[in-house]
């Protein structure tokens, strides 16, 4: 029986920032986790107080990689919550997206940021989750304000909209 079979979890989160219709992208390198790709513009590993608060793992991962703090942003909200089963674990993410008031450098202690037109995404070498959340967002989720549960199945992803109700 394989690890996962005991429910070992690796919860992350992720922060898409845009400007316009330019998107700022980190290709992340030194991790062990995702390497040599590009990924949001910051992200990583919940703390342990931060279990059951997503935002505040967002937040603080977004000032440590960037030096971003919340009153820089406008829109920030969870857009994507995303399921993904490997050999050691399975993984939920926690993807965000939020506007920049101010355009600029940022540089990053994980790797290289950039600025990227929206509409060039999809042809960047992405990791396999940070992929689907981007294509979907491109043709759907940023006309919208819901929120969508994405499962991940060998080569695919599927997203449904996670509605309130009692």
């Amino acid at each position: 029986m394989n690890e996962t079979a005991f429910g070992k979890l690796r919860n992350l989160t992720s922060i898409y920032l845009t400007h316009g219709e330019q998107v700022l992208l980190l290709f992340r390198q030194g991790s062990r986790v995702v390497n040599n790709v590009w990924v949001s513009s910051a992200g990583g590993h919940f703390e342990e107080n931060e279990l059951n608060d997503a935002r505040a793992c967002c937040l603080r991962e977004l000032q440590e990689e960037l030096g971003i703090t919340e009153d820089m942003l406008s829109g920030l909200s969870l857009r994507y919550i995303t399921l993904y089963r490997n050999k050691k674990d399975i993984r939920q993410n926690y993807y965000f997206f939020a506007e920049l008031k101010e355009y600029g450098e940022f540089p990053s202690n994980e790797g290289q940021t950039k600025w990227f037109p929206l509409e060039e995404m999809p042809a960047l070498e992405m990791a396999f989750t940070s992929k689907w959340v981007t294509n979907h967002y491109l043709a759907e989720g940023r006309f919208t304000d819901k929120l969508y549960a994405g499962l991940s199945t060998e080569g695919h992803m599927e997203f449904v909209e996670l509605t309130e109700f009692e």
